[in-house]
């Protein structure tokens, strides 16, 4: 099943993709952390994204779409996955049918903007693996420590209140118009996200069974 996550900032995405890849044993292609670890190298792809990023702004569709087309063509996708944070413009999801990639549902996690400020100042990311965490809905064990690698966890810098606000505009303003562009196509399927996290993976294994 191939499958898109939508929804603002904080909103839940990378959470429940991981929730739900592991139970339907395909992979989570979540965007932020490929372009992280790019960002970490210092690739090319990563000294162009920076900017934006830094700045709160969306990554060129150029630079996005050529990592995620790689992506999909590596041999765990053969039997699905989930895309998390991609497609973020409607000319991506057009991109996306034009490189033939068949979409079954698309997941929107509903969060007001007034929760995504206080979710996201809580967020928690592993420096070295990239590992997302949470010090209230998804705490290490440790504090601090990454539980799958053992690397330090921190605060990102596009988590900060106002950077969040502006990424908020954005979001509102670029990708939310891909619900309409979705729905038109009969896959969109939306989910409350400011309930608890096993009832949100409810919620979302009932629509993927609709």
């Amino acid at each position: 099943m191939n499958l898109i996550f939508l929804g603002a900032p904080g909103a839940g995405k990378g959470t429940q993709a991981e929730i739900i890849c592991q139970k339907l044993g395909i992979p989570q292609i979540s965007t932020g952390n490929i372009i992280r670890a790019a960002l970490k190298n210092g690739t090319e792809m990563g000294l162009k994204a920076k900017s934006f990023i830094e700045a709160g702004k969306l990554v060129p569709d150029d630079v996005v779409i050529g990592i995620i087309k790689e992506r999909l063509l590596e041999e765990d996708c053969n039997k699905g996955f989930i895309l998390d944070g991609f497609p973020r413009t409607i000319p991506q999801a057009e991109a996306l049918g034009k490189m033939g990639v068949e979409i079954d549902k698309v997941i929107d996690i509903e969060v007001s903007d007034e929760s995504v400020v206080a979710r996201m100042s809580g967020r928690r990311v592993c420096k070295a693996c990239g590992a997302s965490y949470h010090i209230v809905n998804k705490p290490s064990k440790v504090e601090g420590v990454c539980d799958a690698c053992g690397g330090e966890t921190a605060i990102r810098s596009d988590d900060s209140p106002e950077t969040v606000m502006d990424r908020l505009k954005v979001y509102h303003e670029q990708t939310e118009p891909l619900k309409d562009y979705y729905e038109k196509l009969n896959k969109l399927f939306m989910v409350e996200g400011s309930a608890e996290i096993n009832e949100i993976t409810a919620s979302i294994l009932k629509a993927l069974e609709a």
